[in-house]
């Protein structure tokens, strides 16, 4: 069992879908915070107690300066980890050389050096007795590259690797590397694609279900979280709304016009808002720490989109 109270620990990409849940649930959990994001609005937002640092992860230098800065704030380094990250959409043809190094150096480039820089600080901390980890997000498209999303597969594909031999690596050192897979979650990542249009997905993940997960993995001293350690995972509650209205030509045929004109609905997540009221955290990580399939229903197999 890993114990994180007074650990210190930095979240990269605090701000989004999945790590601002993740930093809260380390925050009630005792944790001395190290909080990543690109802007100190969004940071200060959170409202969870930290020290702040707003940065680009494609800047080279922000790596080093980020695992410094966490140092200095709390004497030493005991985690990281990598919750950053961006999407497109699109077939091969249309990925612009823009959207490929921005998926590159966000998705990838970017935790590979802050893993880099965190290195020695973590193997000061096991040398002081302490549990020292990285966690890294590569998501399902690690494990199944998924048409329409070429790029963002392949760059994820990329940091799985990678993550892969740090975790053979730097065993040695006593620091433990684990890097998570989980799919579809319904964050505001896949709905804000740096490039393309969202397609529709089955109803993804809960996102503090997916968060609850990987701290438990975290405190249990697991090695891996693949795919399928996330299918007892609630889905997210969903809301019955209007569906879209199709336009209705008078050439059309009868019955293709009766159905345009049908008042149709669909069933879509809740906003964040809604959800948050409608399944309180604490009870999420009760149901993901049972892993039982009794606890609630899975969410259908997607392409991944959850950082």
């Amino acid at each position: 069992m890993t114990n994180l109270e007074g650990a210190s620990i930095i979240v990269v990409g605090a701000t989004g879908g999945l790590g601002r849940h993740i930093a809260r649930l380390l925050h009630e959990r005792g944790a001395k915070l190290t909080l990543s994001g690109r802007n100190m609005t969004n940071l200060e937002a959170l409202g969870i107690p930290a020290t702040l640092v707003p940065g680009d992860l494609a800047d080279p230098t922000f790596a080093r300066t980020l695992v410094a800065t966490a140092v200095t704030a709390n004497g030493r380094l005991d985690g990281v980890i990598n919750a950053a990250g961006v999407v497109a959409f699109g077939p091969v043809a249309e990925l612009t050389n823009e959207t490929l190094e921005q998926l590159w150096q966000v998705n990838a480039a970017g935790p590979v050096r802050v893993m880099r820089a965190a290195t020695d600080s973590l193997a000061t901390s096991a040398e002081a007795g302490g549990e020292p980890f990285v966690v890294t997000l590569s998501g399902l498209v690690a494990e199944s590259p998924t048409n329409g999303l070429a790029a963002y597969s392949a760059v994820k594909t990329a940091l799985h690797a990678f993550t892969q031999v740090a975790a053979r690596e730097l065993r040695r050192q006593k620091i433990r590397v684990l890097d998570a897979r989980p799919g579809h979650t319904e964050t505001e990542l896949s709905r804000h694609p740096i490039a393309g249009e969202t397609p529709k997905f089955p109803t993804g993940y809960l996102p503090e279900a997916v968060a609850a997960r990987i701290v438990e993995a975290i405190v249990n001293g697991e090695k891996d979280l693949p795919s399928t350690a996330f299918t007892d995972i609630p889905a997210a509650p969903t809301e019955t709304v209007p569906a879209p209205e199709h336009p209705v030509d008078a050439d059309m045929h009868p019955a293709a016009r009766m159905a345009a004109e049908m008042s149709l609905e669909v069933a879509t997540p809740l906003s964040t808002q809604s959800a948050a009221s409608a399944q309180s955290v604490s009870s999420v990580r009760s149901a993901s720490s049972a892993h039982s399939p009794s606890s609630a229903q899975a969410a259908p197999p997607a392409p991944d989109s959850s950082t």
